[in-house]
């Protein structure tokens, strides 16, 4: 029995995307089907990156694709396709970057940076080209975080190099003055420091720029807001009631921007003792999932408050680069893979379609 498009492709349907719970078919991802009597061939386009998903959907890609009679041989190529999407009304993208995705929080002390950090990490480890912008200019601390430090070069006079280590592209503050020195600069200094950092680095082909934003809702944040093309927020709290009251400011602030919020991440939402396996809800119970259920958010995970994620921050080796196969840094590509799943099914940034219009003036 001759082996048929319209019948293979209709095996395949059966195979969805465990994200979306979408099938790959109907969502137009399956392309390229090749037929040689018993031989198959087929591409799958992901638009969010999901490398760990990979060998599982291609298994079952081939088990479905076999399940058709006739089908002998089966090959798959699953990729992936990050483009750029929507973002503020008006604004133009940045050189070099396709998304960026702030990482804020109301307060300090929830483990934002982290978080930011952790996340670049695991969508970088999912096959995605990563930046991470630190761009807490009072408190920045992520050449601490990432072990980078040293000048920032500049091949052209004009242009910042990144710092590049476990495959991110990196810029801070922090490059740019010492340790010690503090950053006594009123708003609009520090706002206008922030702009030059974003606008003025060489970023490389990224699929994802990784925001450090700093706490609260000051000048710095809209600064980020309105003059930065964000492609969407995390927002990052612990479950304690102070904590969440300011969380909902910084959601209200972004809201008011039209700066889609990705979701919550619930930092330090339990802890597990190190020697008996005990868990404590420290700070409160599943503060944040009530928070994302009543704002109609989606609910990204919930991180443990354990010792070894501080630990390995603090060394230069965050939880995703030291420990890549173990439960914290899954969690964590768990929520990367939910961020870019919600990225991939936003509006496409189309100003790069748009003819340029000039006008002169004729003799």
């Amino acid at each position: 029995m001759a082996v048929t498009e319209q019948g293979l492709l209709a095996a395949l349907a059966s195979v969805c995307d465990p994200h979306t719970g979408k099938d790959f078919v109907s969502t137009r991802a399956v392309r390229n089907v090749q037929i040689s009597g018993g031989d198959v061939a087929f591409d799958v386009e992901l638009g969010y990156p999901a490398q760990s998903l990979v060998p599982e959907l291609r298994r079952q890609f081939i088990s479905a694709a076999k399940g058709v009679a006739g089908v002998e041989n089966v090959s798959v190529n699953i990729a992936t396709k990050v483009v750029a999407h929507a973002v503020q009304r008006g604004m133009p993208l940045l050189p070099g970057v396709k998304n960026i995705i702030a990482v804020a929080s109301g307060k300090g002390g929830v483990g934002k940076s982290t978080t930011a950090v952790n996340l670049a990490l695991a969508l970088a480890a999912e096959g995605a080209r990563v930046g991470l912008l630190d761009a807490d200019i009072y408190g920045p601390s992520q050449p601490m975080m990432t072990g980078t430090s040293g000048d920032v070069e500049s091949l052209d006079g004009k242009l910042m190099e990144p710092k590049r280590a476990m495959g991110l592209q990196i810029n801070s503050i922090g490059f740019l003055v010492k340790d010690e020195q503090a950053m006594i600069w009123r708003g609009p200094m520090a706002s206008q420091a922030l702009e030059q950092l974003i606008t003025q680095t060489r970023w490389d082909d990224l699929d994802y720029l990784v925001v450090d934003m700093p706490p609260g809702t000051g000048d710095i944040q809209l600064t980020m807001a309105q003059k930065v093309p964000l492609t969407g927020a995390v927002i990052v709290t612990t479950p304690q009631d102070i904590a969440l009251l300011d969380a909902k400011k910084g959601i209200t602030m972004f809201q008011k921007v039209s700066v889609p919020i990705l979701g919550i991440v619930e930092n330090m939402a339990m802890h597990v003792c190190s020697q008996c396996g005990h868990v404590e809800h420290i700070f409160g119970q599943d503060g944040g999932k009530k928070m994302a259920q009543s704002q109609g958010m989606d609910y990204l995970g919930a991180l443990p408050l354990r010792l070894s994620i501080r630990e390995q921050a603090d060394s230069g080796r965050p939880t995703v680069a030291a420990e890549p196969d173990g439960d914290v840094a899954r969690i964590y590509k768990t929520i990367a893979r939910a961020v870019a799943v919600k990225i991939a099914q936003q509006g496409k940034d189309f100003s790069s379609k748009f003819p340029t219009i000039t006008i002169s003036k004729s003799s």
